[in-house]
């Protein structure tokens, strides 16, 4: 048996027992990309570290840290009852205001998880203190990132478009961006009929209530102050559970209790931080880790005490299964595994075949690897059958590439996947994390088909 097909099989063995038994899969895919690194390729641990995609651990930690702190000075509470006010109350809008803002940042230039890593707590805010669901409003913000992504001025869209180029292929940039809009369009509205929109639209205008809910995780294993020491949060457990188990009431502010206080010199002064992130990260490129951990570390300077619990509101067992699974699939793309089963299905007699099972690829590896990597090495190995005459239309095969590879990045080991699941608040984290893992594994395998139908079957 080759190389490349036990490194597949290993990593479908990991799934296995990751859904069978409470292991992070984060720790068995670092141990994969260890053995699997050692004794089939013969590399150094030293070349397997190098690997570590510490880029996306300094997103993911310092965007929680940050927002951490932010909620729990009041500020993100703040922001909620500013933004419900500005909607006169019309919960039903928000998950489409949150789309729409996703979408509109992606598509001026905004890589989609910085997108995600700035509207995600937020829009995860509404939920828990709304009743809204939380799969929803995170499933509306990655959907709208995506549906932005393929603009002509946008990340993706500037990167897929050099692409096909080079490949010297027909190019229709407003097709690609089209696609791509329109199909997460369609997307989102189905989710917010199925995930609870109906009930929103029917609920009408909501009265404006004070909120008093802490950041602060339900105990669970791997977190809590079973791990970090934190007294306060083994005091605040039982209250903690109470607050989020879905009574109706159990979000509102204690009537008795003094108005919270709004608009502070603190949180004024964390609300322009997290301005200066957005403006940073979007419009001068900024590398959205370090600046989150540089505003939050002036925050902290600030008020010492109330940045007292953040560190341990990380996310750090997502970090762990992210990160790790990432590192194993960047072995695997090391080991010639990704290139090998692209140039096998290239190589097939039947073009159609060919751009379905390169479809079901991009969808396949974008749900734990890059987006944009899949898109740039994808692309140039269908050439040979996009211009031998097939009939497959290049310009078709191309916008059905793009949505099929990016569509995928609701899985929770993809960096938006991650960002929702890391930000969800007042949720099991195991079973949400089965719930973005199902529906992940239900787009990767639905899309690939109807996309392919779509762009590439229909109009030849």
């Amino acid at each position: 048996m080759s190389h490349h097909l036990i490194s597949i099989y290993l990593l479908a063995g990991l799934f296995v027992i990751a859904t069978v038994w409470p292991i992070n899969m984060g720790v068995l895919a670092f141990v994969g990309a260890f053995l699997i690194g050692t004794l089939l390729v013969g590399m150094k641990a030293s070349e397997i570290i190098d690997f570590f995609p510490g880029g996306l651990f300094l997103t993911l930690a310092g965007i929680t840290w940050l927002f951490a702190l932010a909620q729990n000075n009041g500020t993100i509470d703040w922001l909620v009852r500013l933004a419900v006010r500005a909607v006169k109350g019309r919960i039903a809008a928000i998950p489409w205001i949150m789309f729409g803002i996703s979408a509109l940042l992606t598509s001026v230039g905004a890589v989609s998880p910085g997108a995600v890593a700035i509207i995600a707590p937020i829009a995860l805010g509404f939920a828990f203190r709304y009743h809204i669901s939380p799969m929803l409003m995170g499933l509306m913000v990655v959907h709208g990132a995506q549906a932005g992504g393929f603009s002509p001025i946008s990340i993706y869209g500037g990167i897929t478009n050099g692409v096909v180029s080079q490949a010297g292929l027909p190019l229709s940039p407003m097709t690609t961006f089209a696609a791509s809009f329109f199909v997460n369009f369609a997307v989102a509205l189905i989710l917010f009929m199925v995930l609870g929109g109906r009930r929103l639209l029917r609920a009408g205008s909501a009265e404006i209530t004070p909120v008093n809910v802490p950041h602060l995780e339900i105990a669970r294993p791997a977190t809590g102050p079973q791990i970090f020491g934190d007294s306060e949060a083994e005091a605040l457990t039982r209250r903690i559970a109470d607050e989020a188990s879905g009574e109706p009431n159990s979000l509102l502010a204690d009537p008795t209790a003094p108005e919270p206080q709004d608009g502070t010199p603190y949180q004024i002064a964390t609300l322009a931080g997290l301005a200066a992130l957005a403006v940073l990260v979007l419009a001068f490129k900024q590398d959205i880790g370090f600046i989150s951990l540089t505003i939050g570390l002036v925050l902290s300077l600030w008020s010492p005490t109330l940045q007292k619990r953040a560190m341990a509101q990380v996310a750090w067992p997502e970090i762990m299964l992210i990160t790790g699974v990432s590192t194993y699939v960047s072995v695997m793309e090391h080991m010639g595994t990704i290139d090998f089963v692209g140039d096998s299905v290239a190589g097939l007699a039947s073009p159609l075949l060919a751009a379905l099972l390169l479809f079901y690829i991009g969808a396949v590896v974008s749900a734990f690897a890059s987006s944009v990597a899949v898109l740039g090495s994808l692309i140039p190995l269908a050439v040979p059958f996009l211009q031998a005459g097939t009939g497959v239309s290049a310009i078709g095969f191309i916008a059905g590439m793009a949505v099929a590879s990016t569509i995928v990045d609701v899985s929770p080991f993809s960096t938006n996947g991650a960002l929702v699941l890391a930000n969800a608040q007042g949720v099991d984290r195991q079973a949400f994390f089965r719930r973005l893992l199902g529906y992940g594994a239900l787009v990767t395998l639905i899309a690939p088909p109807v996309l392919w139908l779509i762009f590439v079957v229909l109009p030849g």
